[in-house]
């Protein structure tokens, strides 16, 4: 049922021309961004040879460039999560979901792939970009891996509150702005980290310190364990939230 309601959900995504523009829009500004930190490689390259230890094209045109990806992912991902379950709440269609012999877990897992599997549309096609350059060098394999996984799990964090947050309300657009808001929150929550005496614990809530290691090649155990626990968190407000919803009913 998970995969029924995860494909239901790919499928009204892509007959939407919401799907279809993002996908068009965020690989332009992708590529355009790809080609200006290429160019930049190509005008210091001789520089770098006569450097010891000079960081590789990886460093300066990949790492950017999810770093990138990731602010503007941010803007992006509340716009495709909008509609999750507060689109099922405008339209009365959620009463007939959670009437319908299926667990709330699955409802929620089941949107969240689907969610996924359109996010990782996105990351693959910009992927591409990495690897192309492949053609003429040679890739850090180790650290473009790692800065792949980071942005997927912050994209799937994004998408996990997202969905929480389009269980809220009935209003898509009052959601997107719920989520933008929250995430950009937990975005630069740490600014504040030095001026308080909960500075670590403010800290360890900022998606970005976990983000930035991992996009540098910095593998920590904690960094993931983060990631998991915030997606986790998010999914299982969701299912408390609808199943609050479904004993209304």
């Amino acid at each position: 049922m998970i995969i029924t309601i995860a494909s239901r959900e790919v499928r009204s995504l892509f007959l939407s021309p919401l799907a279809w523009s993002i996908l068009a829009v965020v690989q332009f500004i992708m590529g355009y961004l790809f080609l200006g930190q290429l160019d930049l490689f190509l005008q210091i390259q001789s520089q770098l040879l006569a450097m010891n230890e000079a960081p590789g094209i990886t460093e300066i045109v990949v790492t950017p460039i999810f770093a990138n990806a990731a602010m503007i992912l941010l803007l992006v991902i509340p716009l495709i999560t909008m509609r999750l379950i507060s689109e099922e709440k405008r339209t009365q269609t959620l009463t007939l979901l959670l009437s319908a012999p299926v667990s709330i877990t699955e409802i929620v897992l089941g949107k969240f792939i689907g969610i996924m599997i359109f996010i990782l549309i996105i990351l693959l096609l910009m992927a591409l970009m990495p690897l192309s350059l492949l053609a003429g060098g040679t890739l850090d394999y180790g650290m473009a891996a790692s800065s792949f996984l980071a942005l997927l799990l912050l994209l799937a964090s994004f998408a996990s509150a997202g969905l929480f947050m389009s269980t809220i309300t009935n209003q898509p657009t009052i959601a997107a702005i719920s989520t933008f808001g929250l995430l950009l929150l937990l975005w630069i929550v740490d600014w504040s980290a030095d001026f308080t005496e909960a500075g670590s614990v403010i800290s360890y809530l900022s998606l970005l310190n976990h983000y930035r290691p991992l996009l540098e090649g910095i593998f920590k155990s904690s960094d993931i364990i983060y990631y998991l626990l915030f997606i986790t968190t998010f999914l299982t407000l969701s299912i408390r939230r609808l199943n609050a919803d479904r004993l209304q009913h």
